[in-house]
């Protein structure tokens, strides 16, 4: 029985192979990209489809059905926009912050976390917070900063304030709210990277520095923070353009108030289509918004990888 097993599968093999000997070399080349068509084929739909249709309406005023015809008019509208540049500021500002926060507790813990055992088995407890839906994020933590008062009770009972906060009738407590909900949702994101990261590295050099005399936050500084700065550069990109969409915590928490601190520009694009019904306005700023996120994302990337090459 197993021998003529054997024997029928050398002869499947035998057959298969002179199916592809009797290939042409045309067609073994184009093979791998008409296996990736269909998944190409639907990328460039939901991406490339929306943008070119959004550049297109872009030169238009849009009224629901009504289409006219303007140019460039929506663009030099947007440029000399007071809105705009204030909703860009607070979209940099917060962005960066959070960003910021989240790069450095990440990377310190990863650093602290990245050879302990516990971790590695458990490391699926460290994402739980991305696992909530944003919008059930943004509702509990608009309940823990003004609808509910539990951090200004919990800062009452410490005894470092004598009443409760308004979170929302102050612009930095606003801009804070917007920040702290983030940072607590997607620092997990980048940990994990990192952790991986960090124990993907060749535990020999870090042996030899040891053998060299080297301390532990010598070996990390010197020795593996190098080595991930490709790996950081990546994910800060990923990380830097989901911050640059941040909408549903605006959308919840604050509304873009008090009187537009904290409207970002997707809160803006939001408000401008949906609410001015104004379309083309919209999709010229979105226009704008995808340039600026592409250029600084490509130089920040290039940036890293140079300094990792070098």
């Amino acid at each position: 029985m197993a021998d003529a097993m054997a024997v029928n599968t050398g002869r499947a093999t035998r057959v298969a192979r002179s199916h592809l000997r009797r290939r042409s070399p045309l067609a073994r080349k184009a093979l791998p990209y008409l296996l990736v068509a269909p998944a190409v084929i639907y990328l460039l739909g939901i991406t490339l489809y929306p943008g070119l249709y959004a550049i297109y309406q872009s030169l238009f005023r849009v009224k629901f059905n009504s289409w006219t015809f303007i140019g460039l008019e929506n663009y030099q509208k947007l440029f000399a926009d007071r809105e705009f540049w204030g909703s860009l500021w607070n979209t940099f500002l917060m962005g960066s912050s959070a960003l910021a926060i989240e790069f450095v507790v990440a990377l310190g813990l990863a650093a602290l976390a990245y050879r302990d055992p516990w971790i590695r088995h458990w490391r699926i407890v460290f994402l739980l917070p991305m696992l909530f839906m944003p919008s059930a994020v943004s509702f509990i933590w608009k309940l823990a900063f003004n609808d509910g008062r539990v951090v200004s009770d919990i800062l009452m009972r410490i005894g470092l304030i004598e009443r409760p906060l308004d979170f929302l009738g102050n612009v930095f407590l606003a801009r804070l709210s917007l920040v702290v909900t983030d940072v607590w949702q997607w620092t997990p994101f980048l940990f994990i990277i990192f952790v991986a990261a960090l124990q993907s590295q060749d535990a020999e050099l870090e042996e030899a520095a040891q053998l060299d005399g080297a301390r532990w936050p010598q070996i990390f500084w010197n020795v593996s923070l190098p080595m991930l700065k490709p790996i950081i550069a990546v994910a800060l990109v990923l990380r830097g353009i989901d911050i640059v969409t941040m909408f549903t915590s605006v959308f919840i928490i604050t509304g873009g108030t008090p009187g537009g601190a904290t409207e970002t520009m997707s809160y803006f694009i939001y408000r401008t289509g949906f609410k001015r019904f104004d379309f083309g306005y919209a999709s010229a700023a979105s226009v704008c918004m995808l340039v600026l996120t592409v250029i600084i994302a490509q130089t920040f990337v290039k940036r890293f990888f140079r300094s990792a090459r070098e």
